[in-house]
This record gives structure tokens, C-alpha cells and sequence, in this order.
């Protein structure tokens, strides 16, 4: 049984209702996210070899600071950087460091920062250098199977829409479909629910209401789907070591389809490959 809740009288914690928000909790989404969205535009200048993923960090931790937002990631349940970096075959949850960036790398870059209580959460893949065209085609892949989950979402339609029309994509294209991790409910809260899978059916999973919020962040591999989690506790890189990318932006469900809050101000959301919104 799914419940849905105001948000507004909503207790502040993950009580496993869904939340469904009004036009002004939506416009704090918007402002939130597009500060997050002008940070992954930034990057894109950046973003090159020899650069050390501490350097990300400081530049994602100085930018929430001078426009005052603060980096969710930040001491969340110990963990002590203000993203996460994930470099090639690292799944999600990279922890930046004092490795250079090398020529050919790809690397996620995932921002959320905080603003007036509301969470802007999106990700982006940034090519290093000159990449190799398999990968190139893996975050082309990765990027389309993201644009189709959104165009799935709607009220009455289920979460598992998103789930099918991301697998249906990315398995007709020889890839494979993460399934260790998922996207999630946004907003007040950092995680919240509903949590939205990316591989199923579309009758399956709670239905879609005006006023949902939450994030599609599909991890899409070359190789196949099998992660672990390394020593530390976060990084999680794919089994068989093949290259693994992911993009991710915050909806928020309308009366027709959704808005998408963290698109890019600068038309950088594939940031090194031509702009395409879907």
C-alpha cells in the first residue's frame, strides 16, 4: 500500500510516504537545482587532464559557499568530500583524491547542493581529452537512456514506466542497466521516497502524482550489470571492470509530464559532446 502525503505537513524524515509538493515548494526546487546546474556548467571549463579530484571538490565546495548553499554530501553519514567523482569503470559514489585526471578518462561529476532547505541534486559525465569512441558511445547511450526515463514520466503512469523505457533502451544498445542503485525522492529531504528503479515494467511501482519530486540517475554499463563496493565503504566500481557512466537530473511531476529542474542553463547537460535536451 503507497501513501501520499502533503509535504507541507509532512514529518521531516523518510517515513516511506510519498511526498507531493505545491507551486511554491516547485519553485524552491527550481532555484536550488539551477545552482547546481550553473556548478556542472562551470566544471565543463575544468575538466582536463592533470586535474586532481580534490580540485573538483574544493571548486564544487567554494562555489555552494559563495552563493550561499552547502554541499549535501558534505559529512553525510561520514562521508567528508562535497561530490563524488567516479572515473571509468567507478560505478557512483567516487571519492575525490589526489589522482590526476588522465587523456581518455571519463568521470562523473555529482553535485547536490542545499539552498534555503531545498536540495538540487544532478550529475553529469565529462569526457577527459580525447576519449576512445566506446566510450563516447557509452555516455550517448547513458544520456538517451536518462532522456527516455524522464519522457516516461506522467501522472497516472507507474515508476516502473521510467525503469522499462530506460532498460528497453540500454539493452537494445548492448549495454546493461545497474540495478545496486537507484534514483530516489528529493526535496526537504536528501533521499527520500519514492525509490525510482531503472530497469522493470511499466506496471509496476507506485503510481505518479502532480507535485512528485525526485531524481532519474541511470548507471549504465558496457559490460555487464554487477557492481561491488569497494574497502571504503562508497566507491563502487563494476566487476568486471568495464567503463560505466551516469546522468542524472531532478523532476518534478506536472499536470501533463514533468519539469526537469536541473537542466543546464549554458545547454551543457552532455558536456564535451554536441548539446541535445532530448
Amino acid at each position: 500500500m503507497v501513501n501520499y502525503i502533503e509535504a507541507s505537513t509532512a514529518p521531516p524524515k523518510n517515513t516511506g510516504a510519498i511526498r507531493l509538493y505545491d507551486a511554491e515548494a516547485f519553485e524552491g526546487m527550481r532555484r536550488a537545482c539551477q545552482l547546481t546546474a550553473r556548478c556542472l556548467d562551470a566544471l565543463a571549463d575544468i575538466v582536463k587532464p592533470g586535474l586532481l579530484t580534490d580540485e573538483i571538490d574544493r571548486f564544487v565546495f567554494d562555489f555552494g559557499m559563495d552563493h550561499g548553499a552547502y554541499p549535501a554530501t558534505l559529512n553525510y553519514r561520514g562521508y567528508t568530500k562535497s561530490t563524488c567523482t567516479s572515473i571509468n569503470h567507478v560505478v557512483c559514489h567516487g571519492i575525490p583524491n589526489d589522482k590526476p585526471l588522465r587523456d581518455g578518462d571519463i568521470v562523473n561529476i555529482d553535485v547536490t547542493f542545499v539552498l534555503d532547505g531545498w536540495h538540487g541534486d544532478s550529475s553529469r559525465m565529462y569526457p577527459v581529452g580525447v576519449v576512445k569512441r566506446a566510450a563516447e558511445r557509452l555516455l550517448e547511450v547513458t544520456y538517451e537512456s536518462l532522456m527516455r526515463g524522464i519522457a516516461a514520466v506522467r501522472p497516472g503512469a507507474r515508476t516502473g514506466a521510467i525503469g522499462e523505457a530506460i532498460q528497453t533502451y540500454a539493452e537494445a544498445e548492448r549495454c546493461s542497466v545497474v540495478r545496486d542503485f537507484c534514483g530516489h525522492g528529493v526535496g526537504r529531504l536528501f533521499h527520500d521516497s519514492p525509490n525510482i528503479l531503472h530497469y522493470g515494467r511499466a506496471n509496476e511501482g507506485p503510481e505518479l502524482r502532480e507535485g512528485m519530486i525526485f531524481t532519474i540517475e541511470p548507471m549504465i554499463n558496457l559490460g555487464r550489470p554487477h557492481v561491488k563496493v569497494l574497502a571504503d565503504g562508497w566507491t563502487a566500481v563494476t566487476r568486471d571492470r568495464s567503463l560505466s557512466a551516469q546522468y542524472e537530473h531532478t523532476v518534478g511531476v506536472t499536470s501533463d509530464g514533468c519539469e526537469i529542474f536541473t537542466l543546464s542553463p549554458g545547454g551543457l547537460d552532455r558536456p564535451g559532446l554536441p548539446s541535445h535536451n532530448g
